[in-house]
């Protein structure tokens, strides 16, 4: 008897999913957004009022009525809608461009001293706000450090996001966001 295996997208699809529901319910509804995004404000000390949080609010907002345009569900998304959902969004530009717009909005945070790039502390504070403490986690950083500077800057971090949606290749700088998933 053969197992079939896991395509590596539904694979850091549920890791994201499992990141994402962060009260544990097996779904993932507006609510476990607004969680992370208080998380990101608390964590970096950034006002509400702050322009920076405006714009993570407002990625975040089109980003979860696309998820749930693509599922054709209710207020809340279940593991398989949410795969279903997430890969329709991250290749349907054609009213919000999910894998360039929350990234840059995520970027503008991260960057706490406002440099233009991501320092080791400036990214493990990110995965903090994740709740990833997979302790390979930290490699995807040296991953995503593309010309070995020491930060990742604003094209790194992209390039990084858009092979977690878009590359089959487990080792990608992008697939070890939420932690090595394969060989």
């Amino acid at each position: 008897m053969t197992t079939a295996a896991i395509d590596p997208i539904t694979a850091k699809l549920d890791r994201m999913f499992s990141a994402t529901d962060s009260n544990g319910d097996g779904y993932v509804d507006w609510n476990d957004y607004q969680r992370i995004i208080d998380r990101y404000l608390s964590s970096y000390g950034i006002d509400r009022n702050d322009r920076r949080a405006h714009a993570l609010t407002a990625a975040h907002q089109m980003y979860w009525m696309e998820l749930l345009r693509h599922a054709n569900g209710g207020d809340r998304l279940d593991k398989e809608q949410y795969y279903h959902a997430n890969r329709a969004v991250s290749v349907d530009t054609s009213r919000f461009n999910m894998v360039e717009g929350i990234p840059h909005a995520v970027f503008d945070i991260m960057d706490a001293d406002g440099d233009n790039t991501i320092s080791k502390a400036e990214f493990k504070q990110y995965l903090d706000v994740w709740g990833i403490a997979a302790p390979d986690a930290m490699d995807s950083f040296v991953e995503m450090d593309l010309d070995g500077d020491g930060a990742i800057s604003r094209q790194e971090y992209i390039r990084a996001i858009r092979e977690f949606f878009y590359s089959p290749d487990l080792n990608a700088a992008g697939s070890l966001i939420f932690g090595r998933l394969g060989a």
